[in-house]
């Protein structure tokens, strides 16, 4: 559902490891890691949703003329958001704890 957002399936045991991983922030830091664990899944969706789209279109005629599609634009504009989201929640981690932070590693790994 491009576009649209629900926590629901996947993205409700998503939020579940992430909140597991930021169970040990303080109640200040709480509010934005919450706003970017919502963000973080919502680019997933979009950016797991745009992987099934073209990211070239090819001139039916002259192969060699070739385009960037809006797809792959929006896909490198949510990548570029995800990544600066991560950052944030890892820079946030590394003040709390390293195990976290490695484990938010391992599940961001798995999401590529």
């Amino acid at each position: 559902m491009l576009g649209g957002f629900s926590i629901g399936g996947d993205n409700v045991d998503r939020r579940k490891q992430l909140d597991n991983i930021f169970k040990n922030v303080s109640d200040e830091e709480k509010q934005l890691v919450d706003r970017l664990i919502d963000e973080v899944i919502f680019l997933e969706q979009q950016m797991n949703e745009l992987k099934e789209l073209p990211f070239i279109s090819v001139h039916p005629d002259k192969p060699n003329l070739q385009k960037v599609t809006p797809a792959a634009k929006l896909y490198k504009e949510c990548s570029q958001s995800y990544m600066n989201a991560v950052r944030i929640l890892l820079s946030i981690l590394h003040k709390v704890e390293t195990s976290a932070q490695d484990e938010l590693l391992n599940m961001l790994e798995e999401f590529s």
